[in-house]
């Protein structure tokens, strides 16, 4: 033998000693983490493909080979004995000889001469690979069982090296402002605002207690909640008046010395071959936060539903989006179906969120549609994350304020976690629409089939509301809700200010808190040098008017009635009961001590004709809010 095969054999004598132990649960590891790759019940592995083998997969298993003990140890002693070879080969300069290998014998003269390692490292590691057999053995265990430090040791070696992407943050963003304060009658009789008949904030209030979260007081939109539910509200008396009024009071559930005002507006509901032909453009938002189960796949499912209640001379289109934006179905019959259901099952998601360039073609593919007399009206699918082109919320709201005597825009939110509610409900209030939350195909059902009519073909527009409070009757109020859609007083005469529209059907439900002279709940003391109260005869607890403008004029229609202390229905019970839901989510000074049992007793007793068991749900909420809450 050779003087340089002597130095070779010298260096490698003094590598660590193979650790049987650790091979054994190397094997075992390898083995299971091979298995595991073939598929598992969630997501079988087609039997005709075969198993991975490129750089992803192999950098998997050598991180999940890598995190236990004794498999360090035996790498430890593999990266030793490179780095003898590493470093004697230079030093002898000479080739490999091309010779038989030793024999076995010779082999095992290149045992350490160490001494072996103390029993308890020994120990140590034959329980360590004792418990990674066992989780090889144990059927279908998650990574957690093998110990939260390795499993976070995976997971964080593998984020560093891009094998899987980190979570995605919760960027959602909600529309909202300060609860409305007590105002006094004397100082501020006149209260204006906009009517609102979204319900979006009322269905991610329920998706958030079904995932078992309270939901972000800046959801809660009290309006949104009480207009979600349908009521017997009278109808119009005559086919000339688009809708009707109704006033009513009663005593404030969360404060005896306060009284409720419940206005009430009921739209005309014309039959449904009245109605003018629909031109629909949907605008699917088609980017990357779109690929989720609640997402993309939902929205197809639900605006399935939608194509079966159109007419055959309905006319659809699809514009898609996502780092560009693109025509996927031009100007279609609805009879065409099967071509439009084509189409829609062929989306997939992908890329960054364009929202400005899809909305820009989308109004153009409207106004193509349009030829006279009937209704056009962009639907537009999205969670919400505009992130290329124009995406803030005010210059969206430019834009399509510019664009609403095109087509009305509607919104139509999917999914949780980078839900802009701000820029949804900006784009809904500017385009002369509507905004719903579908969490469920159950919620698709109820706003694109039970609510088609109203969702989609408006009978007034700009519908703006003004009560001036009679001083003599009432000391104090506070409007309910409503805090987005407050309008200037003299913002109510003036028909170029942009209000909320009423479709066909749709109900509208204020709930005002007011507060007789003399009584103990008054929360402003008297000015110290007076106002005077205006003496009157009137019984009239103040006077309502409403403006509203037929669908596609300019000038608007004042309709005006006086507000008595007329009694309440189970109607006004009820919606009083979710008002104080929405309060109690809010966390409102204003309900002293009554809490969710009441709130829970006041819906139950009041409950009335549930067709279709959306109040006994509310119900189910309530409880679920009051368990949450108390933890």
């Amino acid at each position: 033998m050779t003087d340089d095969f002597k130095d070779l054999r010298d260096a490698l004598r003094h590598t660590p000693a193979p650790d049987s132990a650790a091979k054994a649960a190397a094997i075992a590891l390898a083995m299971k983490n091979f298995d595991a790759l073939q598929g598992s019940p969630a997501a079988p592995r087609p039997k005709s493909e075969p198993a991975p083998r490129g750089f992803l997969t192999g950098a998997r298993n050598m991180l999940k080979s890598l995190t236990s003990r004794p498999i360090l140890a035996a790498t430890t002693s593999v990266a030793a004995l490179g780095l003898g070879l590493v470093l004697v080969l230079p030093q002898a300069r000479i080739p490999l000889p091309k010779a038989t290998p030793e024999p076995v014998a010779e082999t095992r003269e290149l045992a350490p001469t160490t001494p072996p390692p103390s029993p308890a490292p020994a120990i140590a590691r034959t329980k360590q690979a004792e418990g990674n057999l066992a989780d090889m053995q144990a059927p279908a265990q998650s990574a957690a069982t093998l110990g939260r430090t390795e499993s976070l040791t995976i997971a964080n070696a593998e984020q560093d090296l891009g094998l899987v992407p980190a979570p995605e943050p919760n960027t959602e963003a909600f529309a909202n402002g300060d609860p409305n304060p007590v105002k006094v009658t004397a100082e501020s009789p006149v209260s204006t605002f906009s009517i609102d008949v979204d319900t979006a904030s009322y269905a991610v209030i329920r998706s958030s207690l079904n995932a078992g979260q309270l939901p972000d007081p800046a959801a809660v939109r009290i309006e949104e909640m009480v207009n979600y539910f349908p009521y017997a509200y009278p109808a119009p008396e005559t086919e000339t008046v688009p809708f009707r009024a109704t006033v009513s009071t009663l005593t404030t559930p969360w404060n005896p010395d306060t009284k409720l005002v419940h206005i009430a507006l009921q739209g005309r509901l014309p039959a449904v071959t009245d109605r003018p032909a629909l031109n629909l453009v949907f605008l699917i938002d088609t980017s990357g936060s779109m690929d989720e189960p609640n997402k993309l796949p939902l929205l197809k499912q639900s605006l399935r539903l939608l194509l079966g209640q159109l007419r055959p001379e309905d006319q659809i289109a699809i514009v898609a989006y996502a780092g560009s934006a693109g025509e996927v179905l031009p100007p279609t019959e609805a009879r065409s179906s099967a071509k439009i259901l084509t189409a829609l099952d062929n989306l997939a998601a992908g890329g960054a969120t364009a929202g400005a360039e899809g909305l820009a073609l989308a109004y153009q593919v409207a106004k193509s549609m349009t030829t006279g007399g009937e209704v056009s009206r962009i639907l537009l699918a999205t969670d919400g994350d505009f992130n290329v082109g124009v995406s803030d919320p005010d210059g969206l709201e430019a834009y399509v304020a510019k664009q609403r005597d095109t087509a009305y825009l509607s919104v139509l939110g999917f999914g949780r976690g980078n839900l802009e509610d701000a820029t949804m409900q900006a784009l809904a209030q500017n385009g002369n629409g509507t905004a719903a939350y579908i969490d469920t195909l159950a919620e698709a059902q109820k706003t694109l089939v039970d609510q088609l009519t109203g969702a989609l073909f408006p009978i007034a527009d700009d519908v703006k509301i003004q009560i001036e409070w009679n001083p003599a009757q009432v000391a104090e109020y506070r409007l309910i809700g409503y805090e987005t859609r407050a309008l200037a007083r003299e913002d109510f005469n003036n028909d170029r200010v942009d209000a909320g529209e009423i479709g066909a059907g749709h109900q509208v439900t204020a709930l005002y808190e007011i507060t007789p002279p003399g009584s103990p709940a008054l929360r402003n003391d008297p000015l110290r040098y007076g106002t005077a109260t205006p003496a009157t005869g009137s019984p009239d607890l103040g006077f309502l008017r409403l403006r509203y403008k037929k669908p596609g004029s300019e000038n608007s229609i004042l309709f005006e009635t006086p507000i008595t202390d007329a009694p309440a229905t189970d109607d006004a019970q009820f919606a009083a009961a979710i008002a104080g839901f929405g309060q109690l989510l809010k966390g409102s000074t204003y309900l002293n001590d009554w809490g969710w049992d009441a709130a829970i007793a006041l819906a139950n007793a009041h409950r009335g004709d549930d067709p279709y068991g959306y109040r006994s749900e509310a119900v189910t909420l309530m409880r679920l809010a009051q368990s949450l809450s108390a933890q």
